[in-house]
């Protein structure tokens, strides 16, 4: 990893605007992260945003691999070269990356996971580990019970409404007593799993949540 990279504002600021009208109920969640861990899970958000919107853009499987391979080059950048592209996800993560330490090889398997979506169904897991794992990088939580936890919450993220999506936000509630509460800025989504809830009851659930430690 190369030394240290400021991003420009307006990329931070295209990142936040991004997350906000693309992803309200984790972007809400995030922002009980203390700067400048905030700023890390928005512009990860973001990036997760851009790899899902891959079958949106293209229908053309080699297109949508030529897409994917842009990102994997374009986040190796962030995190290897002196500068990243000059594109506003990419050049959040060249400094989100290097204040919190987060590998290539973590970006990219992100990218992998989301690979297998172009010939196939979404391996949720695989994905939903891949970015929990980052950001619990961000957060600089790394204990068994909150990854579990956390792995668990991201998977059932990406799942319908079923008995698996249950299974796995119940395994999460399990960990409840043993987690790091620095992690609930991406545990206190698994709240918005439980039932539609009107847009302007979700932050408040999710401060009273956050205040009692629960998700």
């Amino acid at each position: 990893m190369t030394g240290p990279y400021r991003a420009p504002e307006t990329s931070h600021r295209f990142v936040l605007d991004t997350v906000r009208a693309a992803d309200r109920d984790r972007f809400l969640a995030a922002l009980f992260a203390p700067e400048p861990a905030r700023r890390g899970l928005l512009a990860l958000l973001a990036f997760d945003h851009e790899l899902t919107r891959t079958p949106v853009v293209t229908r053309e499987p080699m297109l949508a691999r030529i897409r994917l391979e842009w990102w994997r080059e374009a986040v190796t950048e962030a995190v290897e070269a002196a500068t990243p592209r000059a594109q506003p996800v990419v050049e959040s993560l060249g400094e989100i990356a290097r204040r919190h330490k987060l590998t290539a090889e973590g970006l990219v398997a992100l990218v992998d996971a989301r690979e297998e979506e172009i010939d196939g169904p979404l391996d949720v897991v695989r994905a939903g580990h891949a970015l929990a794992d980052l950001q619990l990088d961000v957060l600089a939580v790394g204990d068994r019970a909150t990854r579990d936890a956390a792995r668990a919450v991201a998977a059932a993220w990406l799942m319908g409404e079923g008995p698996e999506r249950g299974a796995l936000l119940a395994e999460a509630r399990a960990r409840r007593h043993e987690v790091d509460l620095a992690a609930l800025p991406i545990l206190l989504p698994a709240l918005s799993l439980g039932g539609p809830t009107s847009p302007w009851r979700t932050p408040l659930a999710y401060w009273w949540a956050a205040k009692r430690g629960r998700y």
